[in-house]
């Protein structure tokens, strides 16, 4: 190198406009601290591997977690069940004689003060209390029932475990709930916009079955939320769930009339499997329309407080002061058979 090439590259020396800018002035020394620096690091991506590159990264994500974490506001912690998830504080019951909940849930919900005096199930007979949480169909059919509409099949089924005494025997309760849906015109097929049929077990298409149960199976297929004897529907397995303790001592708003009640829980049940919801007394006076919950009594203002219970239809019933007389029948007007 010339030595005038030395003089301008030499530290505070002039440098012409074509030269070339240089990064460092101090080239060697930087150069001899590199190797260190990419020696330190080699050691410790030999030693740790990956991790030397991704513990900085994970504690910056656990940062910003924990920030987000204290900054949020707290949510409602879910019940799981084989269905899903439902929000615990909604509940997983029912307000009784409606659609059960998911099956399985895990975490029932409690079981509310309600304080109806008509809805306690009256002083009778014994019944079984726990059955075998299965079923069978008993035999028979007929043709179908009504002037027009579509066709809506049952079966009509009694679960194991449920002693012939109980009912005075399989073939009176299925002669019972046949007469009430497939004879009688006050009943729903009595509308002439649908049609009933009673089927069995060799009919795979029936689009409910009407299930006779205990009270332990009903409970765990309706839901305990209130403290009542009840009834549902369980749309999943196609059930029109009767609750025996109900169909053995029948309830306080019908007094003595236990056939009348019966009556009413068939048709109010079944109206839910035919996509009917509760309703209340409309005027004070008349006749109970059959989807109010006469289970649990006549007066609007029993049965609003089942409003609000987990699993119930939100205001269908105001609480009005209005009294019905119990109905066992969607058409009460038509002539009895």
């Amino acid at each position: 190198m010339r030595a005038d090439d030395e003089e301008r590259y030499r530290p505070g020396g002039r440098r012409t406009a074509a030269e070339p800018l240089s990064a460092s002035w101090r080239p060697r020394e930087e150069e001899a601290e590199a190797p260190q620096r990419k020696g330190k690091v080699g050691k410790l991506t030999k030693t740790y591997g990956w991790r030397v590159y991704a513990l900085p990264v994970l504690a910056v994500i656990t940062a910003l977690v924990v920030f987000d974490t204290a900054t949020s506001p707290p949510e409602t912690p879910l019940i799981e069940t084989p269905t899903g998830s439902v929000l615990a504080g909604e509940g997983t019951g029912t307000n009784g004689e409606g659609e059960a909940p998911p099956a399985g849930a895990e975490l029932p919900a409690p079981q509310m003060d309600l304080n109806i005096p008509t809805a306690d199930l009256p002083e009778g007979k014994p019944y079984t209390q726990k059955g075998q949480g299965t079923w069978h169909v008993v035999p028979g059919k007929t043709e179908p029932f009504g002037t027009a509409g579509r066709v809506w099949k049952y079966t009509i089924e009694i679960e194991d475990g449920i002693p012939p005494e109980d009912i005075s025997g399989e073939d009176a309760f299925a002669n019972t709930v046949q007469g009430i849906l497939s004879k009688d015109p006050r009943g729903w097929a009595g509308s002439g916009q649908l049609r009933l049929q009673r089927v069995d077990n060799s009919d795979p298409n029936a689009d409910f079955s009407v299930a006779l149960t205990t009270s332990d199976t009903a409970k765990s297929i309706c839901g305990s939320s209130i403290p009542y004897e009840a009834s549902c529907r369980k749309g999943d397995t196609k059930q029109v769930v009767i609750n025996l303790a109900r169909w053995v001592r029948g309830a306080k708003a019908f007094s003595s009339d236990l056939l009348s009640y019966r009556e009413y829980a068939i048709n109010h049940e079944v109206g839910h499997a035919l996509g009917h919801g509760h309703t209340g007394c409309a005027k004070d006076g008349d006749l109970a329309p059959v989807m109010m919950q006469q289970s649990f009594g006549v007066n609007n203002d029993y049965v609003a407080k089942l409003n609000n219970v987990p699993g119930g239809d939100r205001n269908s019933v105001p609480a009005d002061g209005k009294v019905c007389k119990p109905n066992s029948y969607p058409n009460p007007g038509a002539q009895a058979g």
